[in-house]
């Protein structure tokens, strides 16, 4: 197994959309290990006030992505191409680690967005500092940091060509997911040749729901190990943890999202386990904790947190 180290540049990251025809700018064997760069999803306005504070290649790979920008400031760092991975494998990535590469984070409130649309009309932006592992809220108040991406993602299917970057999909995205942390191990499916891994979206911080739009949007460094399996299967990402099975559902309809993670967590249980589906849907209902991963994204999202010590 190599380690691979993959920059933020212009040249290997793309800003706001997901697309199987963005050239992969790092190939790696199945079974690598790859550190990543991040830049936080920030457009212009979404800066600190002193831009000596910024990572030395932001404004560079900023203004040299504005011109081919899609639906969002998300910035992603790939594509990676897998060796050995083709349409129907699924994407094993290892989180190894998720660490915060810059001394400043940011949030805001947007009209028509977050759970409450209708209730804040007016933009409002909150400059966030970040103090060795804690987060310094604008009234001073300490939080401490717990790292993730909001992004993981294989390329989508070829045939739907360019997408905007703010819904999670089938091939991961803007998940949001927060369970996604170092020791966590996603899932996802292969849609293209090498699968084309990209990640972005760097959070410090988010609680379950992410209400009012954002986390602490900072820039993170990432490490993964990046896997092709073609013996199990992913209908939509899923994950795990040495104590947990994670199901994943997503739609814009919070209630139908739900019926998905619930459906897949049956399956989950089903493939780990000799339990039927009748079984193993009130195994859910016993042990099983649903919960809203997020309201904001255009599909919203549950997940579900099953303890292996349950099967």
């Amino acid at each position: 197994m190599a380690h691979h180290i993959l920059r933020s540049t212009p040249e290997t990251c793309f800003l706001g959309y997901f697309d199987a025809r963005t050239p992969p700018v790092l190939h790696v064997d199945s079974g690598d290990e790859v550190t990543v760069e991040g830049l936080p999803a920030a457009g212009d306005t979404d800066l600190p006030s002193d831009l000596s504070r910024l990572l030395p290649e932001h404004r560079p790979v900023l203004e040299a992505l504005r011109a081919d920008k899609g639906t969002t400031t998300h910035v992603m760092t790939g594509p990676i191409h897998v060796a050995g991975a083709v349409p129907g494998d699924v994407l094993q990535v290892d989180i190894l680690e998720a660490r915060v590469r810059q001394d400043w984070g940011h949030a805001k409130i947007m009209p028509l967005l977050g759970a409450l649309p209708g209730e804040f009309p007016e933009p409002e932006q909150f400059a966030i500092e970040i103090d060795g592992d804690e987060a310094v809220l604008p009234w001073g108040k300490r939080l401490r940091l717990d790292p993730f991406h909001g992004i993981h993602a294989t390329a989508p299917p070829p045939a739907w060509g360019r997408v905007g970057a703010a819904e999670p999909r089938v091939f991961g995205g803007n998940m949001d997911n927060k369970e996604l942390r170092p020791g966590t191990t996603l899932y996802l499916p292969v849609f293209n040749e090498g699968a084309l891994f990209s990640v972005g979206d760097g959070h410090g911080l988010q609680g379950d729901g992410e209400v009012c739009l954002c986390a602490v949007e900072t820039a993170l460094l990432g490490r993964f190990r990046l896997t092709v399996r073609k013996d199990i299967e992913a209908v939509l990402p899923w994950a795990e943890t040495a104590a947990s099975l994670i199901s994943m559902g997503f739609d814009a309809d919070l209630d139908a999202a739900a019926k998905t993670a619930v459906r897949r967590m049956i399956d989950l249980i089903c493939a780990r386990s000799t339990l039927d589906r009748s079984e193993a849907y009130l195994l859910a209902s016993l042990a099983a904790d649903f919960r809203v991963t997020q309201l904001v994204d255009g599909e919203k999202g549950i997940h579900g947190v099953l303890p292996k010590a349950a099967l």
